[in-house]
């Protein structure tokens, strides 16, 4: 009897030595599947995004992930699905700039910054301003200076209205203190084509619209938004090279959980996204698109947030950019 009580002490001893080691005292292995709620339509670069790392930490042995698109009003709907679904740590929400960006254009439901927790920062998507290939035009520098001598008469096509481009293109124009009449796009693409058109003077855009067209000597990359350069890209500066700071506007994917999720769960799920974002597999897919693996995570991720909302919430304030 008291060897088989020893045996069974060293067993347990093992088991738990392997638990510990293997991070999943965290975890309830109940086989419940963790739902990441896209606010959004399927198909487009945050859902791409969101499920590469969903298998990459499934594949991982960590638990089983599925996107769900609850897409409209802006993100509104998918979001606050989130911040009302049980705090469980089996509702995700993935979340891209319009989260921090919408609730000063209207008065929402929930508020990003106590409503939710901040887990990573997944991918950013780093913006580049740009011109015609056979334009004047050879640096920000070289716009800047134009559109001091001739306010309002240079054009700058982008997303809008109301969105994360527009607020990116305002932090701009404040930074330099220039003004440029600002024309929205309902999408990239089509500011790109009037740019091509020359029926604008400049466009912003993300990489993935823009890089083949930039090495085809079709367009000139001026500077990125980013906090870096762009590997693809490395002659094109970054916008506080060039003397702006503050004009920086990296646009960003990530996941958060609703408020009050279990601080263990949120410790995991940490662990388990930073662990799959540095994975060469998912590094690989974010290159291909021309996205950046993210990996702030926790209190850094929750940084850039709160910087992100303090900036827009300033140009909100000054009326430059309102839903419409």
């Amino acid at each position: 009897m008291q060897w088989h009580i020893r045996q069974l002490s060293v067993v347990a001893v093992f088991i738990f030595i392997v638990i510990a080691l293997t991070g999943t005292t965290a975890w309830p292995q109940n086989g419940r599947t963790i739902r990441l709620i896209l606010p959004f339509p399927p198909g487009g670069p945050a859902d791409v995004m969101a499920r590469a790392v969903a298998d990459q930490i499934g594949s991982s042995g960590g638990p089983a992930m599925v996107v769900e698109s609850h897409p409209g009003a802006g993100t509104e709907i998918g979001t606050e699905y989130v911040a009302r679904s049980e705090p469980d740590g089996y509702t995700l929400g993935i979340i891209s700039n319009s989260f921090i960006v919408l609730p000063h254009m209207r008065k929402l439901n929930y508020d990003p910054l106590t409503d939710f927790v901040p887990i990573c920062e997944l991918a950013t998507f780093p913006p580049l301003v740009v011109v015609s290939g056979d334009s004047p035009y050879r640096t920000i520098g070289d716009l800047i200076d134009a559109a001091h001598k001739a306010p309002g008469t240079l054009t700058y096509a982008t997303l809008g209205p109301a969105s994360a481009s527009e607020m990116a293109f305002e932090m701009l124009a404040r930074s330099a203190k220039v003004n440029l009449t600002f024309v929205p796009f309902p999408g990239y693409t089509p500011a790109v084509q009037a740019l091509l058109g020359h029926q604008v003077t400049v466009a912003q855009a993300d990489i993935a619209t823009l890089q083949g067209q930039i090495q085809t000597g079709k367009l000139r990359g001026l500077v990125t938004l980013a906090r870096k350069r762009i590997g693809s890209l490395p002659d094109v500066p970054t916008i506080a090279e060039a003397g702006y700071p503050d004009a920086t506007a990296e646009f960003f994917g990530g996941v958060v959980a609703p408020a009050k999720t279990p601080q263990k769960m949120i410790a995991d799920l940490t662990a388990r996204f930073s662990a799959a974002l540095k994975a060469p597999k998912v590094e690989a897919r974010f290159a291909a698109l021309g996205f950046f693996a993210g990996g702030e995570c926790g209190a850094d991720f929750a940084a850039i947030i709160r910087k992100d909302d303090a900036d827009y919430g300033r140009i909100a304030r000054d009326g430059k950019v309102k839903m419409e």
